[in-house]
């Protein structure tokens, strides 16, 4: 464990230094999500029956569940260019843990994500969206996203790994775009028909981001739900721990035996 930890710190360390030497993508993906709350906030806002501030505020915690969604993408496509370039294989011959490797990947950008988060909630706050919660409430939501963006991070170094192609990684990533257009993320989900709605509400973007309304108060739980949704909590939980417990070891193993 303690090897697990020193390596793992020293590819976080890595990671972080790519980021830093990169700050034009750094910007690109922290203001994607502001300008889409802008977007949708006073565009869409204005066509749905909950206008205005109200909408915003039913928005925030969804784009918030959407950006850490894109952890699939982004862990996606920097684990293909790792491959892709040969820096796994390098790596491969250095007596250091194989775990270090993805862990360091998927632990920097729940970094960059928390720190990303800032900005975006104070944009938030200008355009109307409140914690109506309790703080303790707030406090699990943030950690509860993170986890999330944690668990889909594996799932995109596992794909990275897969593809070994920054080309496809790039094109494969890109359809993730449309996971969180099948959720409640953008708009309620109640008057969608039956088998459009199930499938939607069994989406992990939906559980988490009821969970994120109910414990920041911005929205209740829906009535007549699937189960994820109708217990958001429980359910962001076990779709995070699904997540996790079967790409974690898939990437793990892929990375160990390379091709």
């Amino acid at each position: 464990m303690s090897e697990l930890a020193y390596d793992g710190t020293a590819m976080l360390g890595r990671r972080l230094r790519q980021l830093r030497n990169n700050p034009g993508l750094v910007v690109l993906t922290q203001t994607m999500p502001i300008t889409m709350l802008l977007f949708f906030g006073y565009v869409f806002g204005s066509a749905l029956a909950m206008p205005g501030r109200e909408y915003r505020s039913f928005l925030v915690p969804g784009l918030l569940v959407a950006t850490a969604a894109n952890g699939i993408m982004t862990g996606m496509f920097q684990a293909a260019q790792d491959s892709h370039r040969g820096v796994m294989d390098r790596f491969r011959t250095l007596p250091m843990s194989r775990a270090a490797v993805p862990l360091g990947q998927a632990v920097a950008d729940l970094v960059v994500t928390a720190a990303g988060t800032v900005p975006f909630l104070l944009v938030g706050l200008a355009v109307g969206w409140r914690v109506e919660g309790s703080a303790p409430d707030a406090v699990d939501a943030f950690a509860l996203l993170l986890l999330f963006r944690f668990a889909c991070t594996w799932a995109g170094i596992f794909l990275g790994l897969l593809t070994r192609s920054e080309e496809a990684a790039g094109q494969l990533g890109s359809s993730t775009f449309l996971l969180p257009m099948l959720s409640n993320a953008y708009i309620p989900t109640g008057n969608l028909p039956g088998w459009l709605r199930t499938l939607a509400e069994w989406n992990p973007i939906s559980a988490v981001t009821t969970a994120l309304r109910d414990l920041f108060g911005n929205a209740p739980v829906p009535d007549g739900a699937a189960w994820p949704v109708a217990h958001p909590v429980a359910g962001s939980l076990a779709w995070c721990a699904v997540l996790i417990a079967v790409f974690a070891p898939l990437a793990v193993h892929r990375y160990a035996h390379g091709r």
